[in-house]
């Protein structure tokens, strides 16, 4: 092994950092997203097991996928110390560190195996016992990592014991014949050899046993070729292999996805493309025939640079079995590594054996340099989505997948109406591509076109393969199509005459697919919307079957449970949603509403701090504050309740249930004046907001006298709203203290006829009919008497306000008898203040009537 000298380690870091440093500018694209941000094993608050349980992408394995256990376990560190990108010199595309990471074992595997053989041929087991070990962490991080097995047994035959292969034709031929047996070397060369070969089957076993003996699911948009029929499979995937060379000795125009059209399928023996296929295996077979068969220095050079080429790339060659994909240069990290061998080897030649030294290096330099400034402008590609997919299109127009994937980019900025074009030309590319018309559809409803979106999911579940008896559904469709019955079942679910019909629809998904997750949920919240909660919470039952550790799930039963009125339980499943994630925004608001509408003082400490919780992750939403300043009405914190509306006003002006809140904490505080701003704001945002118009109308008529300002505030109340009973006898009540008793009895006359079974209504009028005919017999003028002079009016003043709050009716009652429960005048001697002091509780337990009232309604 060749000894890197610091000059030579300077140079390499300062290529890599040259040609890299952009990508540190660049966002989370492609499959970033599904792997990292969307990924929920690698949030900090899931289990580490759960790493080692699910595949590359969070999937459990029995769902089946990339088996990549300890790159998930890279990205968790890298969420938490972002410093690790640069530490393992990443690559722009994140999920690129699977094979970072695998060729980083697969090496330390491969030179720790070259330390295996001591003098005399003997066999050091500990670099063996390593090189087992880190193959089973290469293959952790990537499957091909396991490759490297075949690359140590090719160093042990061919370099480290010095065979060709006429000299290993001649022994086995010898030992066939009898005339000799295997000497001791290629003894222990065998021994070391099925050592390795026993471990990797073990490896082997133990992926299987992982994916629970189940291969990934692929449909025919993944990878056309696997699905064709004969010779056209064969002829196309053997003609992906020039395909793969050509990206390694020319990566002029690269590509994030090759899959479905990207590359015709070769369907015909005389297709040109063959000629191809049969250079690649010509030229293979000549550099392996010349390096098999000689045993100097150089042969042996290129022997294991074609053992890094063509061994880890196997796996990915769909020869033995289909992959999920055309080609994808990510898989090419390492066979690129046995090509550089290859370039370096060709060039120490032209420079050494054939004296073209300033050839060489001319050329060499020229090589790097058009590289190196190419990797850079490539990096910009991966600055976002957008940029990354418009670049592959460049390349490559028959692919529907990067057309729609410049489509969702798009609609992720919101912008629908170019998102739609890109969808459409997918569809034209692809015609049956369901995908591209579920992307149709959905783009239609967010430009609130539902009939040519209906029309569009109707023709994706046309193209759904259809059900064949005995035959499970599930492997022959991409779990992500099955999605057009939920798409065109919540579209259609908008329309209530239609709410069977997308029901039948969850039903066809459910049956097609019984662990079709997002079925369940979806029908669950239909069921809701047709008031069948069982049937609701039974669908949330089975979704949580099938993935109990679902945080969403939990929170949508305790949904149907506040439903079917059982709050307890409703509860417990808040609880059991923020114990998988404390941060859930929606049960921490809903559990903290809920336990402040219990009333139980136990549990406002709890409910406040989930509401502080919430905040803290919704800073901008002002239903947290509001709901902090309830709680802190409830427990008589004044200027800790004031502060929270007041936020809860600023983030969100014309707040209505905030608004009148901080109003009637005013008014309860014997700051009724403070309440009239607040008060004009509310009315000038919500001018019909009755419960504002009568708290305002009576700190007019109490605290200001301005019954001109109280009369407007009843008259405004009343001309949307003819038959108010509470403001139409407050209207009275201004009637009678203006003194215009004839108005005031015809007021109270048509309140009667209002509400006639309301006996203070009765009694006010008796009372208005008996000051008019007290007032006609000592000969005064019914609108002429003054209330300084007049104390029987004063009296009865008095009796007006003090009747109503008398009354124990119901709600709408109550908040009548705060209007006239005001304060005594402090001028009459016949109240008692015993009286005085019923008038006052009488009046605060109205204001607490009111103020629960507006609680019930603080969802406007």
């Amino acid at each position: 092994m060749a000894v890197l000298s610091w000059k030579e380690a300077f140079l390499l870091t300062g290529l890599v950092l040259g040609c890299f440093w952009n990508s540190l500018l660049c966002g989370f694209v492609f499959d970033d997203v599904s792997a990292i941000l969307d990924n929920k094993d690698l949030r900090p608050s899931t289990p580490i097991q759960n790493l080692f349980l699910n595949d590359f992408w969070g999937t459990p394995m029995s769902e089946v996928g990339s088996y990549s256990a300890l790159c998930n376990v890279s990205l968790t560190i890298s969420a938490k110390a972002i410093l690790f990108h640069f530490c393992v010199c990443q690559v722009t595309g994140v999920v690129g560190r699977a094979e970072l990471l695998s060729s980083i074992f697969l090496l330390a595997a491969f030179l720790a195996y070259t330390k295996s053989k001591g003098p005399d041929h003997a066999i050091v087991w500990t670099p063996i016992i390593l090189t087992v070990f880190l193959v089973a962490v290469a293959t952790l991080c990537k499957e091909q990592g396991i490759t490297v097995i075949g690359i140590c047994c090719v160093y042990e035959v061919f370099v480290a014991q010095g065979f060709t292969l006429p000299m290993l034709f001649e022994m086995v031929g010898q030992v066939v014949r009898g005339k000799s047996g295997f000497p001791y070397a290629v003894l222990q060369t065998l021994l070391k050899l099925v050592v390795l070969v026993i471990s990797t089957l073990l490896l082997v076993i133990v992926r299987v046993q992982v994916i629970q003996s189940q291969l990934p699911v692929f449909t025919r948009f993944d990878n056309p070729a696997a699905v064709s029929s004969t010779p056209a499979r064969q002829l196309t995937f053997n003609y992906l292999l020039p395909v793969n060379g050509w990206l390694l000795l020319n990566p002029s125009e690269l590509c994030c996805d090759w899959t479905m059209g990207t590359i015709p399928l070769v369907e015909s023996v005389l297709d040109l493309r063959n000629l191809a296929t049969l250079a690649f295996y010509v030229l293979l077979g000549t550099l392996a025939y010349h390096s098999l068969r000689h045993s100097h220095n150089s042969a042996k050079t290129v022997i294991m640079a074609l053992s890094l080429i063509v061994l880890p790339f196997i796996p990915a060659s769909n020869l033995f079995f289909p992959v999920g994909f055309v080609v994808a240069e990510r898989v090419l990290y390492v066979p690129s590594m046995g090509f550089c061998v290859l370039v370096a080897h060709g060039f120490k030649s032209l420079t050494y054996r054939w004296g073209l030294k300033k050839m060489s290096w001319l050329l060499m330099g020229i090589l790097l340099t058009a590289h190196a400034v190419k990797t850079f402008n490539r990096t910009w590609d991966w600055e976002s989505e957008y940029t990354l997919f418009t670049s592959a299109l460049k390349v490559n127009k028959n692919n529907a997948k990067l057309w729609n994937n410049v489509g969702h980019a798009l609609e992720n900025q919101h912008n629908y109406e170019r998102a739609l074009r890109y969808f459409l030309q997918a569809t034209r590319v692809q015609p049956d591509d369901i995908g591209a018309h579920m992307n149709v559809g959905r783009t239609y409803k967010n430009l609130n076109r539902s009939k040519e979106a209906e029309e569009a999911y109707l023709v994706a579940k046309s193209l759904m393969p259809q059900i064949i008896p005995g035959k499970k559904y599930a492997t022959r469709v991409a779990p992500n199509h099955l999605n057009v019955y939920i798409n065109l079942a919540n579209l259609i679910r908008a329309n209530d005459s239609r709410l069977e019909e997308a029901d039948q629809l969850y039903r066809q998904a459910i049956s097609m697919r019984p662990d079709f997750k997002q079925a369940y949920i979806s029908r669950g919240e239909l069921l809701l919307k047709m008031n069948k909660p069982n049937e609701a919470r039974d669908a949330y039952l089975r979704a949580l079957e099938l993935d109990h550790t679902n945080a969403d799930l939990w929170y949508n039963l305790a949904i149907v449970n506040i439903e079917m009125k059982e709050p307890t339980e409703a509860l417990r499943d808040f609880n059991r949603a923020l114990d998988l994630n404390p941060r859930h925004k929606l049960a921490l608001f809903n559990s903290a509403l809920l336990m402040q509408e219990s009333g139980e003082a136990k549990l406002r400490p709890e409910a406040n701090r989930r509401f502080l919780t919430y905040v803290k992750e919704e800073p901008d939403d002002a239903n947290g504050y509001f709901n902090l300043g309830m709680l802190a009405m409830d427990a008589n914190e004044n200027e800790a309740a004031e502060s929270w509306m007041r936020q809860a006003v600023r983030l969100q002006p014309g707040f209505r249930s905030a608004l009148f809140n901080l109003a009637l904490l005013y008014s309860q505080s014997q700051r009724e004046l403070e309440a009239l701003p607040v008060l004009d704001e509310l009315l000038w945002h919500h001018p019909e907001h009755v419960k504002g118009l009568i708290l305002k109308g009576d700190i007019l008529m109490n605290h200001r006298k301005d019954t001109q300002g109280a009369r407007a505030c009843f008259q405004r109340i009343l001309r949307t709203d003819p038959n108010n009973v509470q403001a139409k006898h407050n209207l009275c009540v201004v009637y009678f203290e203006e003194r215009d008793l004839p108005q005031a009895e015809h007021c109270l006359e048509e309140t009667l006829a209002m509400a006639p079974h309301e006996e203070y209504i009765r009694r006010h009028l008796a009372i208005v009919r008996g000051k008019m005919a007290a007032m006609s017999a000592a000969g005064q003028p019914v609108l002429s008497a003054e209330e300084e002079n007049d104390e029987e009016w004063r009296n009865e003043k008095n009796l007006r306000k003090s009747s109503p709050a008398e009354s124990s009716g119901g709600p709408g009652q109550g908040q009548a008898k705060k209007l006239g429960a005001g304060q005594p005048d402090r001028r009459t001697k016949s109240k008692s203040t015993k009286e005085i002091k019923d008038i006052e509780k009488k009046r605060e337990a109205a204001l607490k009537r009111l103020e629960e009232i507006e609680r019930l309604l603080s969802s406007d």
